[in-house]
């Protein structure tokens, strides 16, 4: 083997095992007890595995409440976006008109606004249409910051499918709408699978907008209410911890359906 080849091997596993130690910190604290864990080091296993911490987390932290509350955002906001970026980026490479690339850079711009520069604005807008404090107005505020990035991804994807085939479609029969959803979004699952990965994470991981628009405690999602989670349990890290892992699980369970998709999506948007 040659040495680049051996140096390359060496730096990836170092990587990996950077990565590893601190989600195995994590397991560990959230199997010790709380004697375990002021007792021992930081990176000792515990004497006895407290399994009971993830039940006392689910129920005494309202980790399931939480939980419903971010996968009914994520699951309406998500599709939605995709849907809605999809047709954008349809609209954009397939049919042709005058003004599509200073409407794509126009969608495009939008990825360049922070929406920290903008929460006054929203706050009153959502105030005036009674939408503060509500699943409608926070998912209405993701979608609008999620989809100029949906696009930019879809644009090059759809870009990079061949015009023949919808000449081919158009020869059929096919009407705008079956040449988008028979041919073109078939084409695009890598894309779009991709897309939903990172849609998912952002969406289910978003704090600041649900921290600011979701008043209610009811209403909270898992990054907002582990931050109440820990407020209550301060000194006790173990539960804390498990409540963490438990918060991981439904992102990683998305990752693993559509991973294999993940890199073949990005590869095409790139490439297009």
């Amino acid at each position: 083997m040659k040495p680049s080849k051996i140096l390359f091997y060496v730096f990836i596993s170092l990587l990996a095992f950077l990565w590893l130690v601190p989600v195995f910190v994590l397991v560990f604290t959230a199997l010790k007890s709380p004697g375990d864990l002021y007792s021992g080091s930081l990176f000792s296993l515990p004497t006895k595995y407290q399994w009971g911490n993830f039940i006392k987390a689910w129920h005494q932290g309202n980790l399931g409440m939480y939980m419903r509350n971010s996968l009914l955002i994520s699951i309406i906001k998500v599709p939605l976006g995709i849907f809605i970026a999809a047709l954008a980026a349809f609209g954009l490479t397939r049919m042709n008109f005058k003004w599509e690339k200073p409407l794509y850079i126009f969608i495009i711009l939008g990825m360049t606004i922070p929406f920290q520069a903008c929460l006054v604005p929203l706050v009153i807008m959502l105030k005036k249409l009674h939408l503060l404090n509500s699943y409608v107005g926070l998912t209405i505020l993701y979608l609008g910051f999620g989809i100029p990035f949906a696009v930019l991804v879809l644009y090059g994807f759809f870009k990079g499918i061949p015009t023949e085939l919808d000449e081919a479609a158009r020869i059929d029969g096919c009407s705008d709408f079956r040449l988008f959803s028979r041919i073109i979004l078939p084409l695009a699952l890598p894309a779009i699978s991709a897309l939903f990965i990172l849609d998912f994470l952002a969406t289910w991981n978003e704090f600041l907008l649900a921290q600011i628009f979701l008043v209610s405690d009811h209403l909270k999602t898992v990054p907002t209410g582990i931050m109440a989670f820990r407020g209550q349990y301060s000194t006790n890290y173990t539960l804390m911890m498990a409540g963490v892992l438990l918060s991981v699980l439904p992102v990683l369970i998305v990752y693993i359906v559509f991973q294999k998709h993940f890199v073949k999506g990005f590869g095409g948007a790139i490439k297009g």
